[in-house]
């Protein structure tokens, strides 16, 4: 009977001395490295497309729609899980501008609420007639931190928006953001239309 009285009491030696006399100090909240990728750009351009621009070299081009006068493609970045769509519409005229810029509007309204503030940026181009609008949203919950449009404010409109693939945290996620929208800033400095 004694040799059971010893095991709970091993036990409980082994317990409380397994547990005294260390300092637990938590390690502060941190957010993963991310290593981005060297910059090199190539023109993308095909006959499918009434334009032409620069984009990187590690984005994939994936083609969803084309229709005549409407094409939707997508600049895809597997290693940084994000994506900048892009819709085109063939326009007639300044009506059909406005009503193109009326509905990117829509689209970049239904951010703001999670928004803290937008930097809207006018980008012009006489020689090659792009005509651009960026806006860059900012906030830690914003699920579009970047939407533009280009024109020639005749017969071409171009939409982006740029999108991760990662639950919104904009913060930890500067870096990746930056990264893209200076893709953005080239592709929007570049662009020529056919």
């Amino acid at each position: 009977m004694k040799r059971y009285l010893y095991l709970p009491l091993v036990l409980a030696t082994l317990l409380l001395a397994g547990c005294g006399g260390h300092d637990f100090t938590p390690k502060p909240a941190a957010y993963l490295r991310i290593d981005l990728p060297e910059k090199h750009y190539a023109v993308y351009d095909t006959t499918a497309l009434p334009f032409r621009f620069e984009c990187a070299g590690d984005c994939e081009v994936v083609w969803k729609r084309d229709n005549r006068g409407e094409k939707w493609i997508d600049l895809y970045y597997p290693k940084l899980r994000g994506v900048v769509y892009l819709s085109y519409k063939a326009i007639d005229g300044v009506d059909a501008m406005r009503a193109q810029i009326d509905t990117a509007y829509k689209f970049l309204s239904m951010h703001f609420d999670h928004s803290s503030g937008i930097d809207e940026r006018q980008y012009v181009d006489p020689v090659h007639h792009v005509y651009a609008t960026t806006n860059r949203l900012t906030g830690t919950h914003v699920a579009s931190t970047c939407q533009f449009w280009a024109t020639d404010s005749s017969s071409h409109f171009l939409r982006g928006s740029l999108y991760l693939d990662y639950t919104p945290n904009n913060d930890s996620l500067a870096p990746v953001i930056a990264y893209l929208q200076s893709d953005i800033d080239r592709l929007i400095e570049t662009l020529q239309w056919k």
